[in-house]
């Protein structure tokens, strides 16, 4: 069974710097894409990056793209989500995701386990 473990939210005030991490069980995590999502309350889980197997490609929504950075550590079992300018609209339960897909997947439906989720708060 796979786990998949976040950590790093927390609060910070507007335009500030969080790093996420999450960290999986099991032996087959370098064959893997893996993502990141957020949910804000009363909104549907949304795509934030997702990266390929190998970090080879990447994907982001358009608005993250310049301010997170998604990368991943095969040999640590790891995946991290560097976030910087952070502004409120960034303010969500942040979850990662293990997909079975070859390619970066963008919906939620093509991910098969998931974590808990950490809270990032961002303060004006």
């Amino acid at each position: 069974q796979v786990q998949l473990v976040e950590s790093g939210g927390g609060l910070v005030q507007a335009g500030g710097s969080l790093r996420l991490s999450c960290a999986s069980s099991g032996r087959t995590f370098s064959s893997y894409t893996m993502g990141w999502f957020r949910q804000a309350p009363e909104k549907e889980r949304e795509f934030v990056a997702g990266i390929s197997w190998n970090g080879g490609s990447a994907l982001y929504a358009d608005s993250v793209k310049g301010r997170f950075t998604i990368s991943r550590d095969n040999s640590q079992k790891k995946v991290y989500l560097q976030m910087n300018s952070l502004n409120p609209e960034d303010t969500a339960v942040y979850y990662c995701g293990r997909a079975a897909t070859v390619g970066v997947a963008t919906t939620p439906e093509r991910y098969t386990y998931w974590g808990q989720g950490t809270q990032v708060t961002v303060s004006s």
